[in-house]
């Protein structure tokens, strides 16, 4: 015997209403600001330059310091860390 279509029904709007009950738990908790709050990036390309077809100039930021970085050719290479910005550093 197979359920009847008032059953499918039924099942169905009982699915909508749990699942409106989520979605609007889930806004009340984010406009509360009980959420966490989404980590920041560590890491980040602050800029890259292509010096030519095969290799670039990579400008990265790590944890509010830069290193520069030459990717490409036969292999890649840290050139090393630049000293902070005057701005950084107040």
């Amino acid at each position: 015997m197979t359920p009847s279509l008032g059953y499918w029904t039924g099942v169905v709007a009982a699915l909508a209403f749990v699942i409106a009950l989520l979605w609007l738990l889930a806004r009340l908790v984010r406009a509360s600001g009980l959420a966490p709050a989404a980590r920041a990036r560590r890491i980040g390309i602050v800029e890259s330059l292509p010096l030519d077809t095969r290799r670039r100039a990579v400008l990265l930021r790590c944890d509010g310091r830069e290193v520069l970085l030459l990717t490409g050719g036969g292999q890649d290479l840290v050139v090393g860390w630049l000293p902070a910005a005057k701005d950084d550093a107040a």
